[in-house]
């Protein structure tokens, strides 16, 4: 049995179709669905329109693979618009199912069983999970969610690229503050999943191109997540686009996620960053799929 999950998220539209044991593929497409969002409390008619057309496509992906059950879930920003009933009535006729508006704790849940699922990893676990709107906190046993994200970061604080000075510290500054509620206990395994997480692996290693089985395993260290934020931190907006291993589309935010993971390891006291491919899409298919 095939199953089907399409991530609703605030910057990027993402499916993965499987049977458990084999990919039929992931994709991924960034919209900026949730941009303008935190500001106006309603999606844009253009961010509308640009996500559904991926989701059509999604549609038609799933329809091709002959899916036999299919999931979608809306994070952060579908939490915050107005508007998200009329969008996903949209979004239902798109991809055959209606997204389901999930909450931040149960969006790090997925995301823990999705990245932990097969590894051997030495606890307690932590799972950090930074999106466009919102970053997730998940332990085996409970979650956090905080109302920051690299689109929203960027928004309130990074308009101009190269940013001010002043700009930064605001943005270091204002993550400090919503991540001092984390439960600061010894952490022995921190696991860094989606865009954010992935994308500054792939900097981190200057590839020459985003390489999956290059960036899934890969120990980012404190150290180089530091180098990587400095050099991203130089550059426009134009120049970040220009990075080979980066998808141009998120040049405008991936500064700020990459605030957002270097305060995020400050907060949890760890050295380094497992990162991987694996997120919330995996553990919303292993939910699917054992569905009797």
């Amino acid at each position: 049995m095939k199953v089907g999950v399409v991530d609703i998220g605030t910057n990027s539209m993402r499916l993965l179709i499987t049977d458990g044991l084999v990919e039929d593929g992931r994709w991924v497409e960034i919209t900026g669905l949730g941009r303008e969002v935190d500001a106006t409390g309603r999606f844009s008619a253009e961010s509308t329109e640009k996500t559904l057309r991926v989701l059509r496509h999604y549609g038609r992906l799933m329809d091709e693979a002959d899916v036999s059950r299919r999931m979608a879930i809306a994070t952060s920003a579908s939490r915050d618009a107005s508007n998200r009933e009329r969008f996903f009535t949209q979004a239902e006729k798109a991809i055959g199912v209606r997204p389901e508006l999930i909450s931040g704790d149960r969006e790090g849940l997925l995301a823990f069983a999705g990245a932990t699922a097969g590894l051997d990893v030495a606890d307690p676990v932590v799972v950090s999970d930074i999106g466009g709107g919102s970053t997730e906190f998940v332990t085996r046993d409970s979650g956090l969610s905080v109302d920051i994200g690299s689109v929203r970061l960027t928004e309130r604080y990074l308009p101009d690229r190269p940013p001010e000075r002043g700009q930064l510290k605001a943005a270091i500054d204002h993550i400090g503050v919503l991540f001092a509620e984390i439960d600061h206990d010894e952490v022995a395994t921190h696991i860094g999943v989606a865009g954010t997480w992935t994308s500054l692996a792939a900097i981190a290693q200057d590839l020459a191109r985003y390489e999956r089985r290059l960036v899934h395993g890969y120990v980012l260290s404190s150290q180089r997540l530091g180098e990587v934020v400095e050099k991203l931190r130089k550059l426009t907006v134009a120049e970040t686009a220009a990075i080979p291993s980066l998808d141009p589309k998120r040049a405008p935010v991936i500064l700020a996620g990459a605030i957002v993971a270097v305060v995020a390891g400050e907060t949890l006291g760890v050295a380094e960053t497992l990162i991987s491919e694996r997120d919330t899409l995996d553990g919303a298919a292993m939910e699917l799929l054992s569905i009797p």
